[in-house]
């Protein structure tokens, strides 16, 4: 899970887009990329030739979500499988977008793709709400990619209330959906969302403003997202090293190598620094620091003075020390209690054979991999309610809960809140090697 450390409103913007299926969600990215000129001549012409497109309106000559749906069974049943990444690019700035599955059963593939997002759009069908009543009822997928947005610690949230166009562009429709979703965000204690009316099908209040939403004085979608400050939110911790990988060079006194390579997660790491590596304790000191070139590849005959957050590097010691895949190098002085051998986590459950407190499972906590078992479920998020369910004994696929753990031996960990690399983790089942559950560290006892 990356972060961005520049501060500014400049640089890449990472964001999902999430909801319920048939919201509209792969047509709001194709409507991005048409608009913003991101799609060649001949994808456009061979787009209009496709067998399996959705779009009938005579207004849209094409259809726009098959700009990302890239799996043909994607485009034979009209929906999202995977997770479609695509790059786009405006005047101000670059983006990276991941077009989310809505179905339930592609949950985890949700959760894939918002782990490595910076901003969520959530998208609501304002055409599948019933809003003839006072209190409109959201979709319950709706709600539970609302719940995991929570989850995974997401700052900036946009609201799309879709496909207005089949709703005369009607002002009174959207105040209750956006009210209804204000609320939603209040009950999940959400950062408070901006909610866009829009038609991603016909392009209003995408990329162009709209003259059928004159009643709308906001910015476009497009406009929002250029103005975002994306710095980082989660770097109260210090330097955080996992070590990935040890290379050694047999050699003669002078040519011998030991590197430890990995990525730097948080903070920096100079030459001549003293720093501490856990779980040993051992203290040591940076001689040389070698900045990746690509594929893998160190120039050890061009070391660098420092590396910060985001750098691939390897690094040699002074002293001789023990180091293994899973260490976790940190600054000498900030060497406070981070070694713990139980956790409460919040975690959503991404197998189809349900949670059991009776067996084992494999934590994988940034390199490092250790044997758990999950001593207790405290609570159970109840997607149609909001509200959380105690003395829960099971936890099945696609729900969320949260739960304390109990490890083999300690990890060093940060809380999620303060770092998103080294307060996650994913739960792997031992017999299968399925991924079974992303989680969050909320307390190390």
């Amino acid at each position: 899970m990356e972060q961005l450390h520049n501060k500014n409103t400049h640089g890449v913007v990472r964001f999902i887009t999430c909801g319920s299926v048939d919201d509209g969600k792969s047509t709001l990215i194709g409507r991005l990329l048409y608009d913003t000129k991101a799609v060649l001549t001949d994808q456009i012409q061979a787009l209009t030739k496709t067998k399996h497109a959705r779009v009938t309106a005579s207004d849209a000559a094409i259809d726009l979500a098959l700009l990302t749906d890239g799996l043909e069974a994607e485009r034979e049943q009209g929906i999202t499988i995977d997770v479609a990444y695509r790059y786009f690019s405006t005047v101000k700035r670059k983006f990276i977008v991941a077009d989310a599955p809505g179905h339930e059963q592609y949950t985890r593939n949700m959760v894939t793709g918002a782990s490595q997002a910076d901003v969520a759009i959530l998208l609501v069908d304002a055409t599948r709400l019933d809003t003839s009543k006072s209190n409109i009822s959201l979709l319950a997928q709706t709600k539970r990619h609302a719940a995991i947005v929570k989850m995974l610690g997401l700052k900036h949230i946009a609201v799309a209330v879709n496909k207005i166009d089949l709703l005369n562009f009607d002002e009174e429709v959207f105040k209750k959906i956006k009210e209804e979703i204000l609320n939603l965000a209040n009950t999940l204690k959400l950062p408070t969302p901006q909610v866009f009316p829009v038609s991603a099908l016909l392009g209003d209040n995408i990329v162009n403003p709209s003259k059928n939403f004159n009643w709308y004085q906001g910015p476009t979608l497009l406009a929002w997202l250029e103005g975002l400050d994306i710095s980082s939110e989660k770097s109260g911790v210090n330097l955080r090293f996992p070590v990935q990988y040890v290379a050694r060079q047999d050699g003669s006194a002078a040519e011998d190598f030991r590197g430890y390579l990995g990525r730097v997660e948080s903070g920096e790491i100079h030459q001549g620094q003293q720093v501490t590596i856990l779980p040993a304790g051992s203290v040591a000191t940076v001689a040389e620091i070698y900045i990746s070139n690509g594929l893998n590849s160190f120039g050890q005959n061009t070391s660098v003075e420092m590396a910060k957050a985001g750098d691939v590097i390897a690094l040699t010691f002074s002293e001789d020390v023990d180091v293994s895949r899973g260490d976790m190098i940190i600054a000498q002085d900030n060497s406070s209690d981070l070694l713990t051998k139980q956790l409460i986590a919040d975690i959503c459950w991404l197998d189809h054979d349900a949670l059991s407190t009776s067996r084992k499972y494999i934590l994988r906590h940034t390199t490092n991999t250790v044997f758990t078992k999950v001593k207790n479920i405290i609570q159970i998020l109840d997607i149609e309610t909001l509200s959380q369910a105690v003395e829960a004994d099971s936890l099945g696929v696609n729900m969320i809960g949260r739960v304390e753990l109990a490890l083999q031996k300690p990890i060093a960990a940060d809380l999620f809140d303060e770092s998103l690399a080294t307060g996650s983790f994913v739960l792997i089942d031992e017999a299968t090697n399925h991924t079974v559950a992303a989680g969050m560290i909320r307390e190390a006892l």
